[in-house]
């Protein structure tokens, strides 16, 4: 397994990491066996970062990692990089209610997820979202505190602009910024991803499979479960979702004449992209790991990376990346 840095002052990590929300929430209903062989599969193949949030399916996640480490060989469990973003503030019916990035409140979460993953300490902690009532060093210097008493190795950022990374950097040492990042959210590259690489920040970047829209294995008749994000997700609806699906076949010619899938295609675009970035595969079975982890040795020459552009090129997606009251949220689209 290849290796990866988070930033200049963050951990070495497996140059592709393993989401692991699916298992749990967001995605209809997953196999608990399953998803519990997939981690293990993931360790034993030199995976070591595992991401997760304590708000996934309102600790479950957590515990369901913790429980995966435990039966894990002592050797794949101490390689292990645990990321843990909090804050999200959830119902019992599963209702979202906001953020919150007080100090108090960041080291009750900490606590919290300490518990649930069985651990002595967290190796990346971050807010979910930015708290527009918290000063983003507030909610850092908190987490700087928990450095200090070795309840968390090092602190990371998500979804936030290029504004709050400089504020947080100018706070606190920062690993890295989780954030979306694939073919069709490229939003990233204008600001965002010069700022962190000026500072030293490395990236984690999620959804670079679009949530399964540009896998190759989603389908227009597909029929999703109520409780499947992607089943008001503006992205999969309509015409969004076929002129989306029209990208994939595009993308599809060019993945068969270089003998690969088109997920492998997808996830070996985001590595290209640079050295300080670490794709999140939100791989739910072996079978998507196994294909996910084929990407590693898919090379990109100049012709292949040019066809993928003129097949993708940047803003090419219809659709926002989440509905409209999520979007609000998201200080890395301000």
């Amino acid at each position: 397994m290849r290796t990866r840095k988070l930033g200049t002052t963050g951990p070495q990590v497996s140059a592709l990491g393993l989401g692991c929300m699916g298992m749990s929430a967001l995605y209809g209903d997953a196999d608990r066996a399953e998803s519990i062989a997939t981690v293990h599969a993931a360790l034993e193949a030199g995976v070591t970062l595992l991401d997760t949030g304590d708000f996934y399916a309102m600790g479950h996640n957590e515990m369901l990692i913790g429980e995966a480490l435990r039966a894990a060989p002592a050797a794949r469990r101490e390689q292990a990089r645990v990321s843990v973003k909090f804050g999200a503030l959830r119902g019992p019916d599963g209702d979202w209610a906001g953020y919150d990035g007080r100090p108090a409140a960041v080291k009750n979460f900490a606590a919290y997820s300490l518990q649930r993953l069985g651990v002595d300490h967290i190796d990346v902690y971050r807010i979910a979202r930015l708290d527009p009532d918290v000063p983003i060093e507030e909610t850092v210097g908190a987490i700087a505190e928990l450095v200090e008493k070795g309840y968390v190795r090092h602190i990371g950022l998500s979804e936030v602009g290029a504004e709050t990374v400089r504020r947080a950097a100018a706070t606190a040492p920062i690993a890295d910024l989780q954030i979306e990042y694939s073919l069709i959210s490229r939003g990233i590259e204008d600001r965002i991803l010069p700022t962190t690489r000026e500072l030293g920040i490395g990236i984690t970047a999620y959804g670079v499979l679009s949530r399964g829209l540009i896998s190759g294995h989603f389908t227009r008749d597909r029929q999703l479960a109520a409780n499947d994000f992607r089943s008001f997700s503006p992205r999969f609806q309509g015409d969004n979702l076929d002129h989306n699906l029209g990208l994939v076949d595009a993308l599809r010619k060019i993945a068969e004449q270089k003998g690969v899938s088109v997920a492998q295609l997808a996830i070996a675009w985001v590595l290209s992209r640079g050295e300080d970035i670490v794709p999140l595969v939100g791989a739910r079975t072996r079978e998507r790991l196994s294909e996910a982890l084929g990407a590693l040795d898919v090379t990109l020459d100049e012709a292949d990376l040019a066809a993928v552009e003129a097949a993708v090129p940047a803003d090419a997606a219809a659709g926002d990346r989440y509905p409209a009251m999520q979007m609000a949220h998201l200080d890395s689209e301000h």
